[in-house]
């Protein structure tokens, strides 16, 4: 290709998504990704580490394919990429305090409830193991917790525009009792990667809207079967190339230049040409690019984020129970993944040696993270075993992943300084799961769907089909009532300052 229509900085769901919708309307664009091996940015699969003979693929980590994903999975679905998913079947909670360790299966509580949405949480209420979790402190604190639920009902930030500014979850979390905010603390943490305290109210209250608190369902997801994210990315990037468009792996764009002619991307030696850019890198990526091609330094990017993944193989199996879950209260880990019970390549290990693997996510905080390999390797594996202690002694080896701070902690700046899909360059586009834009989504389904907005864009300035995005589903209707009848007293309450 030596003309494309359109630049697409980064190969990762965003710019995969943007680069297929244009070149199914027939425009050539051309994909420029900084990675030397791999398309995919976070979903991107890695090197290869051997386990007594056995190899496997590592990633950036275990991803849900949540049920809310209904962009993503109809893009997929449209081009026969959908993989047989591997349903999530139960979620695990282990808490550890002073007292001891404690664990209670939550997940079939909240997505199978007999109370309607937002009340589908007291089923937790109903399971012995959960009320042997929780003591009389939280029985008192119960309020509390219901009244940051019913706020994520009665306030959409995203589509209210309603940063919340200077709000952080932590503040409101604070005062309520141990046990349950551990619960409601790993959620958060599991889910936006970091400390509560460091958690914008307005990216909490739009996660649980979307993830929970609107639809019982909401809570149901799938894993990859296979290799994890490359099981998606890897034939993206193919059924791209077949409809004409180019991946080109290797090129760090290090400057955007605009002009009345167009846009050109700059990098390393080399330039590329195109009438329209679509930025789709990660935040601090894209915060970078931006300051370096225009001097702008008052713009708001979200946080990019790091963290650590550990690989723990061992020569037996735990005793049958949930595939995954999460460890909170004083753990230095915090979700965790049975391996074996979701990958192909893992299950066949495990019914060859009968071996297991779980994977664990360690998302901070900072001090954490920064310690060395062996002694961080060392606090995971006692912790462990402190979590699972019928284990003890059957580890066979270990894998220390380190991601760079490419992650969103989702958050919404002023609109005149959180850049949207359309910018204040013309031809300049932005794709990505920072993207400040009213769509009700996370991570993978916000980068699929501003990647097909982005493209939209394009194909509009070309006077081309746009695509139509996939409804998300409504609230069930007793969460839909409450939420009007909260925002109509919100608006009477405006009316009357005024």
């Amino acid at each position: 290709m030596t003309s494309p229509d359109t630049l697409i900085i980064g190969s990762g769901v965003a710019g995969l998504t943007a680069a297929l919708h244009l070149a199914e309307r027939g425009l050539k664009p051309l994909v420029l990704e900084a990675d030397p091996r791999f398309v995919g940015g976070r979903l991107a699969g890695g090197e290869d580490v051997e386990v007594n003979g056995w190899k496997f693929r590592l990633e950036h980590g275990v991803h849900g394919i949540w049920s809310q994903y209904r962009n993503l999975q109809t893009m997929l679905a449209r081009h026969n990429l959908r993989p047989v998913f591997v349903p999530a079947q139960e979620e695990l909670w282990i808490y550890r305090d002073k007292t001891g360790v404690r664990s209670a299966s939550v997940g079939t509580a909240i997505r199978h409830s007999l109370f309607p949405a937002p009340l589908h949480y007291l089923q937790l209420f109903l399971r012995p193991s959960f009320l042997l979790t929780i003591d009389v402190r939280d029985w008192l604190k119960l309020l509390h917790v219901w009244s940051v639920l019913i706020m994520s009902v009665g306030v959409d930030p995203f589509g209210e525009d309603q940063p919340l500014e200077g709000q952080m979850l932590g503040e409101y979390i604070g005062k309520w009792s141990p046990a349950l905010r551990a619960f409601f603390t790993g959620l958060a943490r599991n889910g936006l990667s970091t400390h509560a305290d460091e958690i914008p109210l307005a990216g909490f209250l739009a996660f649980l809207r979307f993830y929970s608190i609107l639809r019982r369902d909401a809570w149901a997801f799938s894993y990859l079967p296979g290799n994890g994210g490359s099981e998606i990315t890897e034939p993206l990037a193919e059924r791209v190339k077949s409809l004409g468009g180019e991946i080109r792996l290797g090129k760090r764009v290090d400057r955007l230049m605009g002009g009345a002619e167009g846009w050109a991307a700059q990098s390393g030696e080399e330039t590329f040409a195109a009438d329209n850019v679509i930025l789709a890198v990660d935040s601090a990526a894209a915060s970078a690019l931006i300051q370096n091609s225009f001097g702008e330094t008052d713009l708001f990017f979200p946080r990019s984020l790091s963290n650590a993944i550990v690989r723990l193989w061992l020569d037996c199996s735990p005793k049958a129970g949930p595939e995954g879950g999460m460890f909170t209260g004083d753990f230095v880990m915090h979700n965790f993944f049975w391996l074996e019970r979701m990958y192909a390549p893992y299950r066949k290990w495990h019914q060859a040696t009968g071996g297991s693997a779980i994977e664990v996510h360690i998302y901070g905080p900072e001090e954490i993270l920064a310690q060395p390999d062996a002694l961080l390797l060392t606090q995971v594996i006692t912790d462990f075993y402190r979590g699972y202690p019928d284990l003890r002694g059957h580890l066979v080896f270990q894998h220390l992943q380190r991601n760079l701070a490419t992650h969103t902690l989702p958050s919404l700046g002023p609109k005149d300084k959180h850049l949207g899909v359309g910018t204040r360059w013309p031809g300049l586009f932005c794709a990505g799961d920072w993207v400040r834009d009213p769509l009700p989504s996370f991570f993978l389904e916000r980068a699929c769907g501003t990647g097909i907005k982005a493209a939209n864009l394009v194909l509009q300035s070309r006077s081309l089909e746009p695509w139509p995005l996939v409804e998300y589903l409504p609230p069930e209707p007793f969460a839909g009532w409450i939420e009007k009848r909260m925002r109509r007293g919100r608006h009477q309450a405006r009316g009357r300052r005024r």
